[in-house]
């Protein structure tokens, strides 16, 4: 099973690095509100799943963030968003595989990892949040339709993905 939860996570994260077309840069406020969601979950002892999720999240917007400020500082390199988003999923996969709270054998959801598999729709959904707010200032003539949409949007597509997963995993 193992091998199949390596092969899946590659797969997702291939996809994500090979999409990369242009920086779409996070604001800062969102990364607090992220990061802060990643600590009250493990504090408060909720579901890996559901922590994961906000990892995920996090992951992708400090990606978008050292994009963004390599491309302000004009330090342009091959594959650099691929690099970039390797560096970030390895740094912070990499010390939660070596301690054990990735990969062990009772912490599975349908075969894979809890937490790596909300990693993955944390990824997912902050992504997706990124798009979405992307298209939405395009619609209105590059205007956000209310104050810190750019926040607003991130924050309420990590907290869609919990309050859905939470529903499964109580049902």
């Amino acid at each position: 099973m193992k091998s199949k939860t390596k092969h899946f996570f590659f797969f997702v994260c291939l996809t994500f690095l090979f999409s990369a077309k242009q920086v779409l840069a996070v604001c800062p406020v969102c990364t607090i509100a992220v990061g802060a969601g990643v600590g009250l979950c493990r504090w408060l002892g909720i579901d890996d799943l559901i922590s994961g999720v906000w990892i995920g999240g996090l992951i992708i917007s400090m990606i978008l963030w050292l994009l963004d400020w390599l491309e302000k500082k004009q330090i342009r390199f091959r594959f650099k968003a691929f690099i970039v988003s390797v560096f970030f999923y390895l740094v912070i996969l990499l010390p939660l595989h070596w301690t054990g709270i990735i990969g062990h054998p009772l912490n599975t959801f349908h075969g894979i990892d809890k937490l790596l598999f909300g990693i993955i729709l944390g990824s997912l959904a902050f992504s997706i949040s990124v798009l979405t707010n992307i298209f939405l200032k395009k619609k209105n003539n590059g205007q956000v339709y209310f104050p810190y949409q750019k926040v607003v949007l991130p924050v309420i597509f990590l907290m869609i993905t919990s309050l859905i997963i939470y529903h499964f995993i109580t049902c």
